[in-house]
C-alpha cells in the first residue's frame, strides 16, 4: 500500500482545520475585549444577552424567522428559472408566473393576518 496516495487527502484536512482554528485563535488573541452596554444589549429577539440559555421565547419570534425562511428558500427557486428561462419557453415563464404568484398571495395573506407585525 502507498501512502502516498493519501498525502492530498492529509494536506486538504489539514489545511481545512487551520481555516477553520487560525482566524478564531487570531482574533481571540489580537481582539479588543471591551464590552459595554450597548454592546450586550438585546438585539434581534428582544432578550438579554447573557441569561439562562432555557429560558422561553415568544412564538412570534419563531413564526418570523420560518417565514423568512420559508420565502427565502421559495425566492431561491427563481435563480434556476432565470438560467434556464431561454429553454424553458412560453410554458416555463407561465409557470413561473404562477408560482409567484401564489407566493405574494400567501405573503400578503400572512401580511393580513398580522404574521408579520413585532408588537
Amino acid at each position: 500500500m502507498n501512502l502516498d496516495q493519501y498525502l492530498p487527502v492529509l494536506l486538504f484536512i489539514l489545511v481545512g482545520v487551520a481555516v477553520g482554528v487560525v482566524p478564531q485563535i487570531l482574533g481571540y488573541i489580537l481582539g479588543p475585549n471591551l464590552p459595554d452596554p450597548a454592546k450586550n444589549s438585546p438585539y434581534e429577539c428582544g432578550f438579554e444577552a447573557f441569561e439562562d440559555a432555557r429560558m422561553k421565547f415568544d412564538v412570534r419570534y419563531y413564526l418570523v424567522a420560518i417565514l423568512f425562511i420559508l420565502f427565502d428558500l421559495e425566492i431561491a427557486f427563481l435563480f434556476p428559472w432565470a438560467v434556464s428561462m431561454k429553454d424553458t419557453g412560453l410554458l416555463g415563464f407561465w409557470a413561473m408566473i404562477d408560482f409567484v404568484g401564489i407566493l405574494v398571495i400567501g405573503f400578503v395573506y400572512m401580511w393580513k393576518k398580522g404574521a408579520l407585525d413585532w408588537e
